[in-house]
């Protein structure tokens, strides 16, 4: 990926598609919600009958190896999704909630590489090109943030997955997994982070790929992403 021009563009390039709209979405962490969304309103709409959706992550080329908290953490995966139009009655997305809490907007960050800085700057203050992440500032917001969240989203569950069958979380950091596990319990989550870390946008998709649902079963893709961005989706498959 690159910044100019469109990583849709280039991903569509790639696999050769043509004739079809290729567009990003960009939303952090929880980008793959995000797009998941967009793309069940585009096949309501009736405007497409199939749509792929792709979450690709090099987190590990922009690290600051000077703080080991996200140098640890980072890394890097590709996960693709299609969707389709539901095939059964009661099948698609049942309820979905986002929200932004901007108290959290210079906890999770690259200040370059955008037009807020210049990029000769960049010899100067590598920094500035490089993630930056207050994790314990980031956890204390989650902590306040997510309970009314999920009670918006659907009430109990910001302390029971009653009628959910699979937890499909955003892999933030250990501490993070501890925090939701005491929402739901750790038997119906998906947790890769061990084994690959938190890949930003692809963590979902990624543990979606890793998670055996049968039809009929509910899912709670749930995350957040720096900004601060919440996102859930409640998924009957």
């Amino acid at each position: 990926m690159q910044a100019i021009p469109d990583g849709g563009a280039l991903i569509a390039s790639q696999l050769g598609i043509t004739g079809k709209f290729a567009f990003s979405i960009h939303a952090t962490c929880i980008s793959f919600l995000v797009a998941f969304q967009q793309a069940a309103l585009i096949l309501e709409a009736g405007l497409a009958a199939n749509i792929l959706v792709v979450s690709t992550e090099a987190g590990s080329r922009g690290l600051n190896f000077s703080q080991p908290e996200s140098a640890c953490l980072i890394g890097d995966a590709a996960a693709a999704v299609v969707l389709g139009k539901a095939d059964r009655s009661g099948q698609g997305i049942t309820d979905s909630s986002f929200f932004t809490d901007q108290r959290g907007i210079r906890d999770a960050e690259i200040r370059g590489f955008g037009s807020r800085l210049r990029v000769d700057d960049a010899p100067a203050h590598p920094e500035d090109f490089q993630f930056d992440m207050q994790g314990l500032k980031l956890l204390r917001g989650a902590i306040g943030t997510f309970p009314p969240f999920l009670e918006a989203l659907r009430p109990g569950l910001s302390t029971s997955a009653e009628g959910i069958d699979h937890v499909i979380p955003h892999q933030t950091s250990k501490a993070g997994m501890e925090m939701m596990a005491r929402f739901w319990g750790r038997e119906k989550m998906t947790i890769t982070l061990a084994e690959v870390g938190n890949t930003i946008a692809a963590s979902i998709p990624l543990a979606l790929h890793r998670t055996r649902i049968r039809p009929g079963e509910t899912a709670l893709l749930v995350g957040t992403g720096s900004g601060t961005h919440y996102g859930a989706l409640i998924v009957q498959w």
